[in-house]
């Protein structure tokens, strides 16, 4: 049998399994279609950026791994990332450090401007997506001893301000180029290796700073910032200064948004559980997909179980609500590989999550029916949403899982292994 009948006919044999349990898979699909995903740019070239000064990666920040092929230019990257358009169905945006910039000569980061990005918000609006940013508060001189925003010494806090302010500039020019909200998301590498005796300075620096970057209003309609917290990292083992504590209350006294990454916790907590709290007092959720091993090591997302819960409380939340992104960067693989396995799992587990009959599971919930809840939910574990989600594929003119690595291979061997 062809694949692409033994597609449709395994669609429409989950299609009536589904439809037993009053779950329209059509209507999951057009869901899925709108939900977009944010690929993030420093995978494909393992966070070097385009900046013509030294600097390198700091901060905690490092891509692992020797695989040939990476992207050198801003074109490279850009056509790396189009033949990832063809990998994935779905809604696709694209998000851009500060130091991607293009410039012909060095531009200190307290001084980029739109102009320098005029070139990604052209491509932008050639392929028809969205474009996100973040500022680059890393691999800098001005950032060697992990202080930038919370830093006491006042030339560097001048200096880190200003890269900030020019940041929410550069966001508010690819809102209004593209006509879709550019989300900025903050997220500082600051912190102490060892135990400080006054974290409340330090934080209060950073308060000053934040309420200085963020004076200027944008409108909604062409960016949106949000601030990104985390749990410790290599040379802030024992106090970060952005703690989630902090960033949760200045986000909520501030009214921007809060970054949830699921690699910034403890090992044992799972970010699926704060969405719902969050949004009681929160209109939105900025959310950063990796995967932790050990820590926040950024691992390529895979079809695990707390990726599925994410998707599941995004869904039961109202994904309208979340700004959805990837967060990894692995050079042990093929990079485009990194990109593909990842954005397809993020959207395999929102695809599952569509297709849970959600009024029949919250109906006995309220009513105490919680045998006849986990019944249902242990079935859906093993219903073929796999099918759905091939079918998913074909309809958007991309490879099944089964085509992909075919795919991958032939184009790392006429495009990315001729960059050696």
């Amino acid at each position: 049998m062809h694949l692409e009948s033994a597609i449709e006919q395994s669609y429409e044999l989950a299609k009536t399994r589904y439809q037993e349990l009053g779950v329209n898979p059509d209507e999951a699909l057009e869901a899925l279609s709108n939900i977009p995903i944010s690929v993030q740019c420093w995978q494909g070239d393992d966070v070097c950026g385009f900046e013509k000064t030294s600097g390198g990666t700091g901060g905690g920040i490092l891509a692992t791994g020797n695989y040939p092929g990476k992207a050198r230019t801003a074109d490279e990257l850009r056509q790396d990332a189009e033949k990832l358009m063809e990998l994935v169905p779905g809604k696709m945006r694209f998000s851009l450090h500060a130091i991607y910039l293009e410039a012909d000569t060095p531009v200190k980061r307290d001084e980029i401007a739109p102009e320098h990005f005029a070139k990604w918000a052209a491509w932008a609006k050639e392929k028809g997506i969205g474009l996100d940013f973040n500022p680059t508060y890393f691999g800098h001189p001005m950032a060697a001893d992990g202080f930038t925003l919370s830093s006491a010494n006042e030339d560097v806090r001048r200096f880190w301000i200003e890269h900030g302010k020019c940041c929410r500039r550069i966001s508010d020019y690819f809102g209004r180029e593209l006509g879709t909200p550019c989300v900025m998301n903050t997220w500082i590498p600051d912190g102490f290796k060892d135990t400080p005796v006054n974290r409340f300075a330090a934080r209060e620096r950073l308060v000053k700073s934040l309420d200085e970057i963020f004076e200027e209003k944008y409108p909604a309609e062409t960016m949106l910032d949000a601030v990104e917290c985390k749990l410790f990292g290599i040379g802030l083992e024992s106090c970060t200064v952005g703690s989630h504590e902090f960033y949760m209350n200045y986000a909520k006294e501030h009214g921007v948004m809060l970054t949830l990454d699921s690699g910034h916790f403890h090992p044992t907590e799972q970010i699926s559980d704060k969405f719902s709290s969050i949004l009681l007092f929160m209109k939105e959720i900025l959310l950063h997909v990796s995967r932790p091993v050990r820590w926040d090591s950024d691992h390529v997302v895979v079809f695990d179980d707390e990726l599925q819960n994410i998707a599941n409380e995004v869904i039961r939340n109202g994904a309208e609500r979340f700004h959805i992104g990837m967060d990894y960067f692995d050079a042990t693989i093929n990079r485009l590989a990194a990109w593909a396995i990842g954005y397809r799992n993020i959207q395999k587990a929102l695809c599952k999550a569509l297709l849970e009959p959600s009024d029949m599971l919250r109906k006995m919930e309220t009513e105490g029916d919680y045998t006849g809840r986990l019944l249902v939910c242990e079935e859906l574990k093993a219903m073929p949403w796999q099918a759905v989600y091939d079918y998913f594929c074909l309809r958007n003119g991309v490879p099944t899982g089964s085509e992909l690595p075919a795919v991958v291979r032939d184009y790392e061997k006429r495009v990315q292994l001729k960059r050696i």
